[in-house]
């Protein structure tokens, strides 16, 4: 059976964030038409597809990567296509008649082992300071304040990214948005940000994230490099639920300084 586009109307749920890039007056001057949409929720939006497909088994032990390379703007219409590969689902995400972000999703046959004795567990810095070249050094390890997402908090999310699968409601289950966002959190506890850009991600589920489990993360950093003037950092984490249960195992790029910001 042919794979039914998939259409939603982006919303900015960033507009209060730290990371100004969300606001129109500073995005602007980076020289972007207004304020992106997190690329967590263009990444939640692409996740619609192979939900629709796999179903359940998909937040279960599914894998799908996402990498942004055009602003989705608020209010646009964001298409999302899907096409059958031989792995599983080839992903494009397109606004404004651009191409603005492509990935892949697929349902490997068996599910990694993590040993979270390898991943450590630490605390968030007591004082943030100003980020710089230095803030995250490789090899260091990131954490967040531990996050309960709550049923009202699941279901504003769901309403946020124009979620229409009822899968995530009947089984009261986090929505994979929400799981990534977790590692933008593990940047932002450990650094005052300035704007900053997320570039793209790599999840594999383990296990079904649920409404009311304590969500941590710990990551590692692996790369903190300069790219044609931006300085990127990355990241390898797994979320964690309750302490015990491994969720999923993240890779996560982004740009913690934008060229035009370390050149001012």
């Amino acid at each position: 059976m042919p794979i039914e586009t998939y259409s939603v109307s982006a919303y900015n749920l960033a507009k209060q964030s730290e990371n100004k890039m969300h606001d129109d007056s500073v995005a602007r001057r980076y020289g972007f038409v207004g304020a992106l949409v997190p690329g967590v929720d263009v990444f939640a939006y692409m996740s619609h597809m192979p939900v629709a497909k796999w179903g359940r088994a998909f937040i279960d032990g599914g894998l799908m990567d996402g990498r942004f390379l055009k602003p989705v703007y608020d209010g646009d219409q964001v298409t999302v296509t899907a096409e059958e590969t031989a792995s599983g689902l080839s992903l494009r995400a397109e606004s404004r008649g651009e191409l603005c972000a492509t990935g892949s999703a697929s349902m490997p046959g068996s599910k990694p082992v993590i040993e979270l004795s390898t991943f450590s567990d630490v605390a968030v810095v007591s004082e943030r300071k100003p980020v710089n070249g230095n803030s995250y050094k490789q090899g260091a390890w990131l954490g967040i304040p531990p996050y309960t997402p709550t049923d009202a908090l699941a279901t504003q999310y769901l309403k946020d990214v124009r979620e229409s699968d009822a899968l995530y409601m009947r089984d009261k289950l986090v929505h994979p948005g929400t799981l990534l966002r977790t590692l933008n959190w593990a940047l932002m506890e450990n650094a005052i940000l300035g704007p900053w850009i997320h570039v793209g991600s790599t999840m594999r589920h383990l296990a079904a994230a649920k409404v009311g489990d304590v969500l941590t993360v710990r990551a590692k950093v692996t790369g903190n490099y300069d790219k044609k003037g931006h300085k990127f950092v990355e990241l390898d984490g797994v979320i964690v639920a309750n302490g015990v249960t491994p969720v999923a195992h993240c890779q996560h790029t982004a740009i913690y300084q934008p060229r035009e910001q370390a050149a001012a």
